[in-house]
């Protein structure tokens, strides 16, 4: 089953996040099948972007994203 999750890139106590595609059962940090966006939430106003027409298509195949991803996916459509 394929999620679309966030998975931790950066340094200790500077983490940034990437939104990605990936198989369910893999760790986070491993590899990914597609790059949707990004999120960091370290800036000084949080810059979250995501490239909906992956997102969508994904959504299209079945991907059932993850709590986090839902919720910083409407704090962007609620904004525009």
């Amino acid at each position: 089953m394929v999620v679309i999750r966030l998975t931790r890139m950066g340094t200790k106590h500077k983490p940034f996040y990437r939104i990605v595609a990936t198989d369910k059962r893999r760790p986070r940090e491993s590899r990914y099948i597609d790059l949707i966006g990004h999120y960091n939430p370290m800036s000084e106003t949080p810059e979250l972007k995501v490239d909906f027409d992956k997102y969508n298509d994904w959504i299209k195949k079945g991907a059932k994203p993850s709590t986090t991803v839902k919720s910083l996916i409407k704090k962007v459509i609620s904004d525009n």
